[in-house]
Parts: C-alpha cells; structure tokens; sequence
C-alpha cells in the first residue's frame, strides 16, 4: 500500500474549504500512485471543521478511514506547539474532532500548547505522532528535550525540506537525529497541491485498514520510502501553482468582503 504520511487539502491557512479542490486532489493522489493519504490539515487553518463535515456529508467512514475515489483518508491533524514545531497527528475520526476541541484554547501563537502537554493529550487517545520536518529552519524540532521527542511514534521525511534543504543532506539530519532518538522515520510530501503528491511516499508491505495496523507497520519498519526522481520538478511546480492560487482565492475573498 502506497501511503503519504503527511498532505493537505486545503491550498493555505487563510483560504477557505473548497470541495471542487479536494475532489481533484484526491483524483490526482491516486494517479499519483497513492492507495492512501493522511489528511494532516493544520488545526488553527480558517473553519477547520469544514473539512470533516464535508467528508461525513459525502463519503462512506468505514473502520479508520474514509473511502474518496477508491483512496483511503485517514483523519489527521497538524499542530504547533509552543516551543516551535508542528506535530502530526493520525487517528480515528472520533480521536482528531476531539483533540481538536480540547486544542479549541489553544488556535492562536500567543498561546499554542507546550509539547509535553500535547504528548500526554495525545497519548489518551489511540494516534500516530510524527514531528514535522524536524530540520525546517523556522520550524525545528531540535531545541527539543530528546526524553520528550522519544514519546513520538516517527520522523517526518518531508518533501518540502529535502527540495529546499537538499536530499541527500535533509537525509543524514533526519535519519541521524531518528538513530539516536531509538525512532522511525516516515515519509510525507507536505502536499498542498497536487503536483507535489508521490514527491516521497512509504511503500507498505502490506494493505492497512486500521490506526493499530498504521502504528504497527511504521513500529516494524514494515515499509520503504521512495524519492521520486523527479522530487525538485514536482515540489517547485507545486509550490508556484500554490503561490498563484493563494493569491487568487485570498483576492476573491477581498473583494467579497469589500
């Protein structure tokens, strides 16, 4: 099972829920090769529930994932923490709506919730936890306290960083600082658009239906990661139609107002 760890449907924070845009990203994972995608959205983006409800409107949730054009989406969250960082979150539909509403405090940066609180949030429910591009410069996990990173299921190897930061070198940080944290690494695109899907991916040995079957294959190792030799190409392409798209929507939303 071909799987991303780490995607957004949503072209940016500040723009609102499009279905016409999430039913074309999702048609275009699964020509991108993707059996299944974690829908990582972040948890302080504009009408975050606008997703979910479009999702239970519209597509069967059948064990931990929904079923979109033959895709399973498995629910997620993406969450900064107070001491910097983003942290993902995967878990049944029930587990991410309800860690959502206890993260209802804490939306704005003034306030973000300080990462040991969110590990113990985190650790009453049944969740993947993965630190986000751990080497992004504005964004590190590396200031970190190790005892607390090693509550993490997983490393994000991130198709954003390993074309800004550089393949091979965005590597050796990630693996290096997994080694000595006693953790895996995971592969996810970042994909706001979908030109950046299968960018990177985890190549499962076997076909999972369930969060357990998810954790105890990332546990084992029970997978491979592939960069797609064209990483750079899909990852700029995909950035610059962001670009062009954000401008147009934040824009439209100017005028409406206005």
């Amino acid at each position: 099972m071909n799987i991303d760890f780490h995607t957004h449907v949503k072209i940016s924070k500040k723009t609102k829920f499009l279905p016409e845009y999430f039913q074309e990203m999702i048609k275009e994972a699964k020509l991108a090769g993707l059996d299944a995608i974690a829908l990582t959205e972040h948890f302080n983006t504009i009408n975050f529930m606008d997703v979910y409800d479009y999702l239970d409107d519209n597509f069967p949730y059948q064990e931990d994932y929904y079923l979109v054009e033959d895709v399973k989406i498995f629910p997620g969250i993406e969450v900064d923490v107070k001491e910097t960082g983003h942290i993902l979150l995967i878990g049944q539909r029930e587990s991410i709506l309800s860690i959502f509403e206890e993260l209802r405090p804490h939306l704005d940066r003034t306030n973000f919730i300080p990462f040991a609180d969110l590990m113990d949030l985190a650790e009453s429910y049944d969740v993947i936890k993965i630190g986000g591009h751990p080497f992004r410069p504005n964004t590190p996990l590396t200031q970190h306290d190790p005892n607390q990173l090693k509550r993490l299921d997983a490393l994000d190897l991130n198709g954003k960083d390993l074309h800004s930061i550089g393949i091979e070198k965005n590597q050796e940080n990630v693996y290096c600082f997994a080694e000595k944290l006693g953790i895996p690494v995971v592969a996810g695109s970042d994909t706001h658009q979908f030109l950046q899907y299968s960018s990177v991916l985890n190549i499962l040995e076997y076909d999972c239906s369930t969060i357990s079957e998810l954790k105890t294959a990332i546990q084992n190792k029970a997978y491979s990661i592939q960069i797609s030799s064209d990483l750079h190409l899909r990852v700029r392409s995909a950035s610059l139609t962001k670009k062009l798209i954000k401008n147009l929507l934040e824009s439209e939303d100017k005028l409406i107002v206005g």
